[in-house]
This record gives C-alpha cells, structure tokens and sequence, in this order.
C-alpha cells in the first residue's frame, strides 16, 4: 500500500496512466481487506481516471465505505461527485 501511495503521489510518476493502473492494482486487496486508506485512494482513483459507469460505481462504493469509517478524504470526495 505504501509503494501505491508513493506512486500516486510522486509528482512525475503519479500522472502516468500506467503508474496509476499498477498502483491502482495494488491497492484493490488492502481495500478488499477494508483498509480505510486503501479504499479511499483506490476510489478516488477509480472516480477520476475510469471512463466507464461500472468502475466508476465501484470507486464510488469504496469512496462510501472510506467515508462511513471516518476518512475525511474520502468525505470530501463524495460531497465533489454527489453535488
């Protein structure tokens, strides 16, 4: 989850679709664990970078989760998407 988050966050290396693929793939067992961080990020990127409704519904889920557990990020989020 670590190496997800570093990527994600490197200036140069997070706008890279194929970065975020891998750090998107890295994240999806944390978040299917119910890690709060794993969730929000994998949702978050889920929201922003998927073209289509199913991964996008998906991300929103996980954006939910993260929320009702308490993580202010994934807060903020939903309140962007469901405006």
């Amino acid at each position: 989850m670590r190496v997800a988050e570093w990527l994600l966050d490197s200036p140069r290396l997070g706008e890279n679709p194929n970065v975020k693929h891998f750090a998107g793939r890295l994240l999806k067992q944390p978040a299917r664990e119910g890690i709060v961080a794993a969730q929000s990020r994998l949702g978050q990127l889920m929201c922003r970078e998927c073209g289509n409704a199913r991964d996008r519904r998906i991300g929103q889920d996980l954006l939910r989760q993260a929320a009702r557990a308490g993580d202010r990020r994934a807060q903020q989020e939903l309140g962007l998407i469901e405006d």
